[in-house]
């Protein structure tokens, strides 16, 4: 995981845009964060990052899950990792939209859910690691796991998508008041308001520019 200037690990995965620009982004979820290694729903500027198996193992390392012992991932892990991508993308889709979830999108959830989890230990400092053997399905399960929590609980209302017109992260809404529109106000947010200040100050010989 990230750590910032503190030491303290910062929450998010790093992401780059077609222009080389690289920004950091919390979708606030573990399982959320399994959307930022592709993009199952066209997103234009995403690509597929899980090629391999150690493309998943690098991407356990980036994501929010304790630190632990290098996870043992095989070609199988991998499709299974891009089938739950894919069942969490349009799960995610279906809250933001108020529909019901799709019965085969939560049977692969609830499939690997089912699987036996990574191990918590604690190292003799009091830190949270994971108990050795670690695998790509036990992460897999952790994963899907979390997305049970965050599909059954409290914020399942609260998953949304950036209302930017080119932008689709995912993202759960943890402000307060519970009406947060973008994927974070440094990005699409300062975009929107800029575009929102030019449109109220343009005259009318620039409506067409």
């Amino acid at each position: 995981m990230n750590e910032g200037a503190t030491g303290t690990p910062e929450p998010g995965l790093i992401l780059r845009t077609p222009r080389g620009r690289s920004f950091r982004f919390d979708p606030g979820a573990l399982c959320l964060e399994l959307l930022l290694t592709s993009d199952p729903g066209g997103l234009p500027w995403s690509l597929e990052t899980l090629r391999e198996p150690a493309d998943l193992v690098r991407w356990a390392g980036e994501s929010r899950l304790p630190d632990g012992p290098r996870l043992s991932v095989d070609a199988a892990d991998l499709d299974r990792a891009r089938e739950l991508r894919g069942a969490l993308w349009r799960m995610t889709i279906a809250r933001a939209r108020g529909e019901e979830l799709a019965p085969g999108d939560t049977d692969v959830v609830n499939a690997a859910a089912a699987r036996t989890p990574l191990v918590p230990a604690m190292t003799p400092g009091g830190e949270r690691t994971w108990a050795a053997g670690a695998t790509g399905t036990a992460m897999l399960s952790v994963v899907a796991r979390d997305a049970v929590d965050l599909f059954t609980g409290p914020y399942a209302h609260r998953i949304r998508v950036c209302e930017a017109h080119n932008c689709a992260l995912h993202f759960v809404d943890t402000s307060r008041p519970g009406r947060r529109r973008w994927c974070a106000m440094g990005r699409c947010g300062n975009r929107n308001k800029v575009r929102a200040h030019r449109a109220r100050t343009a005259g009318p010989g620039d409506a067409g520019e």
